[in-house]
């Protein structure tokens, strides 16, 4: 494909400058000749592909939530064109067989580049080390996502053998002594409703024991989408002091507090809508750097599943295609982030912390989306290419629509 796109501003050293956009042979290059297509794309924004670190797809395992094709089909809808996919399937990935189920669904049916997760532990249980060196050249990291791994001897021995691979180790930080059953956050909606709460300590006190682990084993560290003010305080002392220590949070986090639950499965999620302090303190996080991406945790179920309310249904909610638009319309349009921010927060920082490849910058592998800013819509889930449709975002009005995305200069999602 030879392409100039004209009109847009365009992501280019750290910022977004009105220019001509130019692909030729899947890279970005400087100028076009006379047998380029022009395509005129006024008024928009030429983002680097979105890239998110923390993306469930359910493949092998859970295809009736999710598949490898519905999933990437999602992510393409929403501007991503790089996501890295979860271990908690069926098998898990904590062996080099196992994660060649994942990889052969991967190389079959993904429509955008996906790096999977290798396991932290065998069954991602927390007894023994899974087979982490055998995995290492293909995956992009190590994560027990959705459980917390509850033994601190365990976790340093898992952060030596992924520091010595040069890895990086992502931390789902949760402890199960803590829980009690909770559905929702230990505030006001949980007393207000008579639910069980989830306590902030359940997420930071892990945060805490990992930080000093890192400090111990100079492991490279992930924190998995941080809910509590509490652990952005520890995250950004730790990074004064020059751990090697990265965050992200989700949208969810960033734009609601836990008085706008409602008893529908669309608000359950782990972590929880916390209260109004930790959104804040997540807000100021991502201003100030200590929060370093923005991570959807897409994490679909069936419409049963999802069906429960807040006490029954199963946790997580599908973020790939409201993603974007919730950012720019909450945090962009009201002054919170430049454009240059969110750019830094959903592309920039991901891909440069997970290694991933593509952007928008001379020479790059052309991996973007085209977003509209003028463009007014309802967030609707019924329809969601994601097979999961349940998003605390369902019904509200947005702008910020992506109209098409790209990898390697090769349309993958289209409404131009």
């Amino acid at each position: 494909m030879k392409k100039v796109f004209t009109g847009a501003k365009v992501y280019r050293n750290g910022r977004f400058v009105e220019m001509p956009f130019c692909i030729s042979d899947g890279r970005v290059v400087s100028s076009p000749d006379d047998s380029f297509e022009r395509v005129a794309v006024d008024g928009c924004y030429i983002f680097p592909g979105f890239a998110d670190v923390h993306v469930h797809l359910r493949e092998p395992g859970f295809s009736y939530k999710e598949t490898v094709k519905s999933g990437t089909l999602a992510a393409a809808a929403g501007g991503y064109t790089a996501v890295c996919s979860m271990p908690n399937l069926s098998p898990v990935p904590d062996c080099a067989e196992s994660l060649k189920l994942q990889l052969d669904a991967i190389e079959k049916d993904a429509v955008i580049r996906v790096y999977p997760y290798g396991a932290i532990t065998v069954g991602e249980k927390g007894r023994e080390l899974s087979e982490i060196e055998a995995m290492a050249k293909d995956v992009c990291a190590y994560t027990d996502d959705g459980k917390g791994v509850q033994n601190a001897e365990m976790m340093r021995d898992a952060m030596l053998r992924v520091k010595a691979l040069g890895k990086i180790l992502a931390a789902h930080c949760e402890d199960e002594s803590l829980l009690f059953g909770g559905c929702v956050h230990d505030g006001e909606f949980a007393r207000e409703n008579g639910l069980p709460g989830i306590c902030s300590e359940s997420e930071y006190g892990q945060v805490a024991r990992d930080i000093a682990l890192v400090r111990e084993t100079g492991c490279s560290y992930h924190v998995c989408h941080v809910s509590t003010a509490e652990s952005v305080e520890l995250i950004r002392k730790a990074k004064a002091d020059g751990l090697d220590v990265t965050c992200e949070t989700a949208p969810h986090y960033l734009l609601l507090n836990d008085t706008m639950l409602m008893d529908e499965g669309r608000f359950k999620m782990n972590p929880p809508i916390r209260a109004e302090r930790d959104r804040l303190a997540l807000i100021e996080g991502i201003k100030d750097g200590t929060v370093d991406m923005i991570a959807t945790d897409h994490a679909p179920h069936s419409a049963e599943e999802k069906s429960k309310g807040l006490r029954g249904s199963l946790m997580g909610v599908s973020g790939l295609e409201a993603a974007f638009p919730v950012m720019w319309t909450g945090l962009v349009q009201t002054g919170v982030l430049t454009p240059e921010d969110l750019a830094r927060l959903m592309c920039v920082a991901p891909r440069k912390r997970f290694s991933i490849p593509g952007g928008t910058s001379l020479g790059d592998e052309a991996d973007f989306c085209i977003v509209d800013p003028k463009r007014r819509f309802k967030i609707d889930a019924s329809r969601f290419a994601s097979c999961g449709k349940a998003t605390p975002f369902d019904g509200y009005e947005v702008r910020g629509r992506v109209i098409l995305t790209a990898v390697k200069g090769e349309t993958v999602f289209s409404e131009l």
